[in-house]
This record gives C-alpha cells, sequence and structure tokens, in this order.
C-alpha cells in the first residue's frame, strides 16, 4: 500500500497568514525584526518587537496591524492607537495585497511607529 503525505495547514487560513509574513518581509522599516502574525477575534493580527521604543521604551512587542475579511471582496485595514488603546480603520480593498502593501511601506509611520 501506498501512502499518500499530504501538507498540513493549521488554524483559519494558515495560507493567508503565510502571504501576510512573506508581504512582510518587503517592508522598509525595522527589516531586523521579526513579526509575529497570529488569528484573534475575527482578524490577522500583526505584532513586532519595538524598536524604536517611542510605544514600549523597553522594546517589548506592540501591535503593528489588523486585517478582517468581514465579507467576501472586502479587506480592512486597522493601525494601532497605542496612546488610546484600540484599532482604527485605516483603507478598505477587495484584494489583501493593496492593504499590505500600505503597511509595507508605512512613509507616514502608521504602522510601524
Amino acid at each position: 500500500m501506498t501512502m499518500i503525505r499530504q501538507a498540513t495547514v493549521s488554524g483559519p487560513g494558515e495560507l493567508v497568514r503565510r502571504r501576510i509574513l512573506r508581504e512582510l518581509e518587503r517592508r522598509s522599516r525595522y527589516r531586523y525584526v521579526r513579526p509575529e502574525v497570529s488569528w484573534h477575534d475575527g482578524g490577522w493580527q500583526v505584532c513586532s518587537p519595538c524598536c524604536s521604543r517611542n510605544v514600549d521604551a523597553d522594546g517589548g512587542v506592540i501591535d503593528i496591524a489588523r486585517l478582517e475579511n468581514p465579507e467576501p471582496d472586502l479587506w480592512r485595514l486597522y493601525a494601532r492607537d497605542h496612546v488610546l488603546g484600540r484599532w482604527l480603520w485605516q483603507a478598505s480593498a477587495a484584494r489583501i495585497e493593496e492593504l499590505l502593501a500600505l503597511v509595507v511601506e508605512d512613509v507616514h509611520r502608521v504602522f510601524w511607529p
């Protein structure tokens, strides 16, 4: 009997998580830190060590971005307001890649403070 090996994928949308991580590798800010992407309360959250120490003086892990897919063909991107302790909507798009480009480029330091 021949056994067929199959790739295992864990969690909701593990392939989406991997896509997010792959896109984050292209970022221009803080390329030397390793962000984490996890499923939390119905959305993908990006966290990373705070190298600038602007948010966490000790360089601890902070929230960077949140991506939600509330319906087909709609993605929403949020940035963390660390002062108010809440997520702020930044943009919506049909494709996640459009939103990830905003996080990767982050010209105005909205996501990577």
